[in-house]
């Protein structure tokens, strides 16, 4: 008879190999990290990720058509596009109009169908109040036809089938005006209808525009309060941050009562005898700059004020002991290490003025809406929460594209007396 094994004792604390404890310390510490950092991430999960996530799907959910009319989209998923559907579709289309009327959900559709095709909802709507039953002689294409003539059109039929969904390229297409023909090709939208790009290219210059004023107008502030001592340097500072205890609506307005034909500006400029008559200096791009810039100017200051502040003055006094020229020591020495703020100042401010909407909305004229009016127009007056959302998909991608491209340029490089390492 075999003797059993004996079990070996377990081992001490100060028995187990320092290795494994300091492995097991190191897992501890980030559970407690990830423990006190949970509740911000699911605070930003459904705050923040969910509500963009929810954006994004909207710019290419089309479910409108598909559960209005479903049995006329079934008997259109085989269609080619050429020619009319045959008689399956048009009966299939007589029977959804009838129940999508008796279910009081026509308008459902014929709102998303307008939106691809102008008059879609006259000839759904007509249609469904004239359509008193299936018909019992005939065909049921004679009898739509002879209720609106539209339907004997082939683009009528193509606008319920690529609106059929369940997803669509619709709404992206037209944020970058940009429509799908009859045969299905990608082609440019009508010129009466083609807005978008331009907006595009007016907020992207509105906010180079803004981005600049500030970077010219915050430079020498961010210096002045990184050079002077500690006492004015803190005065100085709470007079940057005093816009930030007023309210942008409180701040857009003043800038209304200083512009406007009869404010401070003009009638200080006409005392001085310098204009004769008022200038336009609101409800146009002028005031929507000058407005943003007061706005955005500290978003610029900050950042430049804490680069400058981790540069050591004797960098420029070494420079000047070896023979250089103060503009040169400048653009040589000190200008380069304050490439990071001007980076991350600028990335920001440009970001915040891609987004605006009130400022523009008060103190800019119709030529200078910017692409958040159009966002909120579609998203509060019309409803039209896909083409809102495409707009804002399409916004939001040039955001990240320009917080990669900046990543790529300033991130991870550490800029040390002028030279990057």
């Amino acid at each position: 008879m075999t003797a059993a094994p004996l079990k070996a004792a377990p081992l001490t604390e100060t028995e187990v190999p320092l290795k494994r404890r300091l492995k097991h310390a190191e897992r501890r510490r980030q559970l407690k990290a990830l423990g006190l950092i949970l509740p911000l991430f699911v605070f930003l999960l459904f705050t923040f990720a969910g509500p963009i996530a929810g954006m994004l799907w909207r710019s290419v959910e089309d479910k409108e058509v598909r559960q209005v009319l479903p049995h006329t989209v079934a008997a259109l998923a085989g269609w080619d596009g050429k020619g009319l559907p045959d008689e399956e579709a048009f009966a299939a289309l007589a029977s959804d109009i009838l129940a999508a009327r008796a279910a009081g959900t026509i308008a459902v559709a014929a709102k998303r169908l307008n939106y691809a095709l102008n008059g879609f909802r006259t000839i759904l709507t007509s249609t469904a109040r004239n359509l008193k039953a299936l018909p019992e002689r005939g065909t049921a294409k004679e009898t739509l036809v002879k209720i609106n003539p539209a339907w004997r059109e082939r683009a009528t039929w193509t606008t319920i089938r690529d609106a059929s969904g369940p997803v669509t390229s619709f709404y992206l297409l037209g944020a970058l005006d940009l429509v799908r023909n009859a045969d299905g090709a990608i082609v440019e939208a009508p010129p009466d209808q083609a807005i978008y790009r331009n907006v595009f290219a007016r907020t992207f210059l509105i906010s180079l525009s803004v981005t600049a004023l500030c970077l010219i107008l915050g430079f020498p502030v961010a210096y002045l309060l990184a050079t002077l001592p500690p006492a004015r340097s803190n005065l100085l500072m709470i007079f940057v941050l005093l816009p930030f205890w007023t309210s942008l609506l409180v701040r857009t307005c003043a800038w209304i009562v200083l512009l406007q034909s009869k404010g401070v500006v003009n009638d200080s400029l006409h005392w001085l005898g310098i204009i004769d008559e008022p200038l336009r200096l609101i409800y146009n791009r002028f005031g929507v700059c000058v407005a943003m810039t007061h706005v955005l100017l500290p978003f610029m200051i900050l950042p430049l004020y804490s680069s400058m502040k981790a540069i050591s003055p004797a960098y420029m006094r070494a420079a000047a002991s070896l023979g250089a020229p103060p503009v040169t020591a400048f653009l040589r020495i000190y200008l380069p290490q304050t490439l990071p703020g001007i980076g991350a100042g600028s990335l920001l401010v440009f970001i915040l003025a891609l987004g605006y909407y009130i400022t523009p909305a008060l103190v800019g004229g119709a030529a200078d809406q910017m692409i958040s009016y159009f966002i909120a127009l579609y998203t509060t007056e019309t409803a039209n929460w896909g083409l809102a959302s495409a707009l804002g998909a399409v916004l939001l991608l040039a955001t990240v594209l320009l917080a990669l491209v900046y990543g790529k340029l300033v991130q991870g490089q550490q800029v040390t007396g002028g030279m990057k390492n």
